[in-house]
């Protein structure tokens, strides 16, 4: 394995499920930590990366919408500590995950978000946000509370996805970039 990249967490991990402690300190390994994520995410051709989802506890996501044509001005950036503050308006959109790889479903979110977060400069952001770039940051920010797009579907969506999901659990599922599998 490529020692830039980490592993990402699958379903069934517990760490996706705890709640992230805050960063206190942004210092040479959170740098460390948020290069090697980008690498990850970029590899695995995501546009958002959660700390959990690659095994670590703390507060931070990372997020490049940019190689997307609509959205290529927005360049890629990390949110330490996020707070969303506001929301507004309700869309429905398809929705996926690099943690539960292969599983894609229609979550409705707010369209509109004003999100506060503290950047690696350890300067205090506050940023609205709307359609793709709104989307990502509230399904990373769920992901540091320990919640999952699959926590927004009805109960006979959860059905209908049960086998495939709990082949993730169990490892039986294959990508192309790195897995970190939950071993019971």
């Amino acid at each position: 394995m490529n020692e830039n990249y980490f592993p990402i967490t699958t379903y069934g991990m517990p760490i996706l499920r705890q709640v992230t402690y805050k960063v206190t300190e942004i210092d040479s390994k959170l740098i460390e930590n948020v290069q090697r994520m980008f690498l990850t995410m970029l590899n695995a051709d995501g546009i958002g990366l959660a700390a959990p989802q690659v095994n670590l506890d703390h507060s931070f996501a990372v997020i490049d919408i940019s190689m997307i044509e609509e959205f290529q001005e927005i360049k890629p950036f990390t949110m330490i500590n996020p707070v969303i503050i506001s929301k507004e308006g309700s869309i429905i959109l398809e929705e996926g995950c690099l943690s539960i790889p292969g599983i894609r479903a229609e979550i409705e979110r707010p369209e509109k978000i004003f999100v506060k977060y503290t950047d690696l400069s350890e300067r205090d952001v506050e940023l609205e946000a709307d359609n793709l770039l709104a989307r990502v940051i509230q399904h990373e920010i769920d992901h540091l509370s320990g919640k999952l797009f699959t926590d927004y579907l009805t109960i006979d969506q959860k059905r209908q996805l049960k086998d495939s999901l709990d082949e993730i659990k169990n490892g039986k599922v294959t990508t192309r970039y790195p897995l970190l599998i939950h071993s019971r």
